[in-house]
C-alpha cells in the first residue's frame, strides 16, 4: 500500500483547525482534522454543479458566473466547458494557498483551469463578492463546505440564513441560478429558499460519475418576473 504524503497545510480564516493536501501516488486529498473534504477521485458532484446550472440557464449572451470555493477545481472546469468564449466567471476562494495548490500540484486535475483568461481568481470571502455584486451574476455557485450545515467554519453560515439568501437573490439577474453543493439533503434549507423568493430544484448526485456517496444539489432560480 502506497503510504499518504502531506504536501501542504493551510490555514482556514476562522477556522479552528487546518487544511491538509495529502497525496498517494496519483491520488490527492484535502483534509480538515480527520474530515476529507474532497477526493481527486470523486469529481461526479462538484462537476454536476456547474453542468446542472448550465443546462437551468442555456444560452445566455456574455455570461457571468461567481463561484465560490474552489477545492480541486472540478466545478470551475466543468464551468469553463459549458460556457463559450464570451463567459466570465469569477473564483473567490477564501484560503489562498488553495489557490496555489490548484496552480502548482492540482494544476493536472483541471487542466490549468485557473489560467483559463475567462476566470478571473480572487482570494475572498464569497459572501462579501455576492454582497458588492448587485445585479451582477446569471449564476453564483456555492461549495465553500459541507453544505448549509457549515464544517469548515461557522462564518459560512451567513451564507445560507435569510439574509444571505436575499444577498444572493440580489446579485443575480433576473433568471439567474443560485446553485449550492452539499455532502446531505437539508429540508429546512430547502424551505428557506422557497420564503427566500427562489423557484426550488433538488437533486441527488452521485459523488462519483457513477458511484460513490449521494450529495444534494439546489438549484434556485430568481424568478425573471
Amino acid at each position: 500500500m502506497i503510504p499518504w504524503v502531506v504536501l501542504d497545510t493551510a490555514p482556514v480564516p476562522g477556522g479552528s483547525e487546518p487544511l491538509r493536501l495529502r497525496q498517494r501516488g496519483t491520488e490527492f486529498s484535502i483534509q480538515l482534522g480527520p474530515n476529507e473534504l474532497m477526493n481527486s477521485r470523486l469529481s461526479g458532484s462538484e462537476e454536476a454543479l456547474a453542468t446542472l446550472t448550465g443546462e437551468r440557464l442555456g444560452i445566455r449572451a456574455n455570461p457571468c458566473w461567481l463561484i465560490g470555493g474552489y477545492g480541486m477545481g472540478f466545478t470551475l472546469r466543468a464551468a469553463l466547458d459549458t460556457l463559450d468564449a464570451k463567459a466570465r466567471i469569477v473564483m473567490a476562494e477564501l484560503v489562498p494557498a488553495v489557490l496555489d495548490w490548484g496552480r502548482g500540484p492540482l494544476a493536472p486535475i483541471s487542466s490549468e483551469a485557473l489560467a483559463d483568461p475567462r476566470v478571473e481568481a480572487r482570494v475572498a470571502d464569497v459572501s462579501e463578492v455576492i454582497r458588492a455584486g448587485r445585479g451582477a451574476y446569471d449564476a453564483i455557485l456555492l461549495d465553500v463546505d459541507n453544505g448549509p450545515d457549515g464544517l469548515t467554519r461557522s462564518a459560512n453560515d451567513r451564507l445560507y440564513d435569510a439574509a444571505g439568501l436575499a444577498a444572493a437573490r440580489a446579485a443575480l439577474r433576473p433568471g439567474g441560478v443560485l446553485a449550492v453543493w452539499s455532502a446531505h439533503p437539508d429540508p429546512a434549507f430547502t424551505q428557506r429558499l422557497a420564503r427566500g423568493g427562489f423557484r426550488v430544484e433538488t437533486v441527488g448526485v452521485r459523488a462519483g460519475r457513477s458511484r460513490g456517496a449521494r450529495h444534494t444539489i439546489w438549484l434556485a432560480e430568481r424568478p425573471a418576473r
